[in-house]
C-alpha cells in the first residue's frame, strides 16, 4: 500500500520508540502520533519501501533501533514549535512527549537489567536430562527448543518455542511439559516475563507491577554490593568530586549521606505523587529530602509546565519515613547515568 495512505500518515510526528514483539526476537518502531483531538498516541511507523510503497520499520537488534530512535528524537522540540499551535500548547505536547519516550526507554532498559540479573540468579541451578522430561504426544520436535529454554533459565514454567509458534507449560511435576497452547501476543509476553520474574522465584503471569517492585527490592543488596568494587568508587568519588551527591542509574540511586553515618547508600528510584513514570525529568532542579525515605522521586515537570522538586519517601508498606529536623534538611544536585551503566556494573563492569 502507498505510504500516503496508511493510517495516520496526516498525522504529525512528535517521537518515534521500537516496542518488542514478544512472537519473535524483533523490535518494531512505532510514532508518537499528534492527533487532531490534541492526543498523542504510539502508531505503527511506517517508511518507504521504494516508489512510495510503505513498509513497517522493523530491527533485529534492540541497540539499533534504540540509536534511530534517538538520533531522531533529539530533535522533539523543533519539530513541536512548528505546529500551528499556541506556545503553550508546543511546550506541554513536547514535554508529554518526552515523558512518554521516557518512560518506554525506562521499561525496556529495567526489563533487560532484570533479565540479566534472572540468569545470573540461576546460572549454578541444575538442568534436566533431555530423556528425563515429559513432552507433549508426538512431541519430540519441542525437545531441542525446550532444553534451549532451560539452559538459559532453568526455573520458568512456561516458554516460548518461537520456531514451533508454541507456548509449553510446566505442570506441577517439574519434568512434565506435556501442555501445549497456541502461541499469541498475550502467552508470548507472559513467557518473557516467565523469564525475568522465575529466576527471582516469582511468577510471569502475575500483577508485572507488583511483580517488578518486589525484584526492585531484591536487586537492591545487590547494588549495595556495587560499593565495594573499585570501579564504582572511582565513579562516585568522581562525581562527588563535581559536587554530585546523587547519582542515578535506572531504578537505583547512589545517595551520599553526611551526617552519623558518612558515605554512599542504595536507594530505589519511586514515581510522583500521581504515581505516573516515566516523568520528563527536570535536569536543573535538586532534590530536598526532609526524611531518610528509601525512595527517592526525583525533580520532574509536569505536562503543564510545572516543575516539582524532587524528595524522599517511603513506600505504602514501610511505614512513615523517619523525619530529618528542619536544621538537617539537605538539598541535594544529582546527574542522571544511562541504564547501560547500570547493566554493566552488574556484568562486565565497562566503566572500569
Amino acid at each position: 500500500m502507498l505510504l500516503t495512505r496508511m493510517a495516520g500518515y496526516s498525522y504529525p510526528t512528535i517521537a518515534i520508540y521500537p516496542f518488542r514483539r514478544y512472537e519473535m526476537d524483533y523490535w518494531i518502531m512505532k510514532a508518537l502520533k499528534l492527533l487532531p483531538s490534541g492526543e498523542l498516541k504510539w502508531m505503527p511507523h511506517y517508511i518507504d519501501a521504494g516508489g512510495g510503497m510503505a513498509k513497517g520499520d522493523g530491527y533485529h537488534s534492540f541497540e539499533d533501533a534504540h540509536a534511530n530512535a534517538a538520533n531522531f528524537n533529539q530533535s522533539i522540540r523543533a519539530r513541536t514549535s512548528t505546529l500551528a499551535l499556541s506556545d503553550e500548547l508546543k511546550l506541554s505536547v513536547a514535554l508529554q512527549a518526552e515523558k512518554q519516550v521516557t518512560a518506554e526507554e525506562r521499561l525496556t532498559r529495567e526489563e533487560q537489567l532484570m533479565l540479566v540479573e534472572s540468569i545470573k540468579c540461576t546460572a549454578s541451578h541444575p538442568r534436566p536430562a533431555p530423556e528425563s522430561l515429559v513432552l507433549p504426544k508426538d512431541g519430540g520436535k519441542y525437545l531441542d527448543d525446550l532444553l534451549a529454554c532451560l539452559s538459559e533459565t532453568p526455573e520458568v514454567k512456561w516458554v516460548h518455542l518461537m520456531n514451533h509458534r508454541k507456548v509449553l507449560r510446566r505442570k506441577e511435576d517439574r519434568l512434565d511439559w506435556s501442555k501445549v497452547y497456541i502461541l499469541d501476543a498475550k502467552s508470548a509476553k507472559y513467557c518473557f516475563r516467565e523469564r525475568i520474574a522465575s529466576g527471582f522465584g516469582l511468577s510471569g503471569i502475575e500483577h508485572w507491577g507488583k511483580t517488578k517492585a518486589k525484584i526492585r527490592e531484591l536487586l537492591l543488596p545487590r547494588a549495595n554490593r556495587l560499593l565495594q568494587l573499585a570501579s564504582v568508587k572511582m565513579m562516585l568519588d568522581q562525581a562527588l568530586a563535581r559536587g554530585q551527591r546523587v547519582v542515578v542509574v535506572d531504578s537505583f540511586v547512589f545517595w551520599y549521606e553526611q551526617g552519623k553515618e558518612v558515605g554512599w547508600t542504595v536507594k530505589a528510584v519511586g514515581g510522583d505523587a500521581s504515581g505516573a513514570s516515566g516523568k520528563a525529568i527536570w535536569k536543573e532542579g535538586k532534590i530536598v529530602s526532609k526524611n531518610h525515605g528509601r525512595i527517592v522521586v526525583l525533580p520532574y515537570i509536569k505536562d503543564n509546565g510545572e516543575y516539582v522538586q524532587g524528595y524522599t519517601k517511603n513506600s505504602s508498606s514501610d511505614g512513615k519515613a523517619l523525619p530529618r529536623h528542619p536544621d538537617h534538611f539537605v538539598e541535594l544536585p544529582f546527574e542522571v547515568l544511562k541504564g547501560d551503566h547500570m547493566i554493566g556494573l552488574f556484568g562486565e563492569l565497562p566503566y572500569e
